[in-house]
């Protein structure tokens, strides 16, 4: 079954479909692809933020078709190796959407409605 992932990295995200019977030296092959890193100077990460093994498979971490889906990814964090040490796992969070303006939220037409027949 398809196990959905986002690969995440700094600001970096990437997204990425595999089985749940692929390695995780599998899908470091499929970054480097991407990312032009060989797979020795990548770490990947479970949700827990432990370095995932190379001879383990994704359902070995839990990451099945139940758990990432399409709709809900499962997270995996990044880092690569720069000069000979390894850089901090680090993903920066996503901004937040601004708030929505009156006229837009839910239950604002009938009271826009009343305003302009009166």
């Amino acid at each position: 079954m398809d196990v959905f992932l986002m690969i995440r990295r700094r600001k970096t995200t990437m997204f990425l479909d595999a089985k749940e019977t692929t390695t995780v030296l599998d899908l470091k092959r499929m970054i480097e692809g991407i990312t032009k890193k060989p797979p020795n100077q990548q770490r990947l990460y479970n949700r827990e933020d432990v370095v995932m093994k190379d001879e383990r498979t994704l359902s070995d971490y839990g990451l099945t078709s139940t758990m990432a889906k399409a709709q809900s990814p499962a997270e995996v964090g990044l880092a690569f190796q720069e000069n000979g040490s390894w850089e901090d796992l680090e993903k920066t969070p996503y901004s937040s959407p601004p708030e929505l303006p009156d006229v837009m939220k839910p239950g604002q037409e009938s009271a826009a409605q009343e305003t302009a027949t009166a």
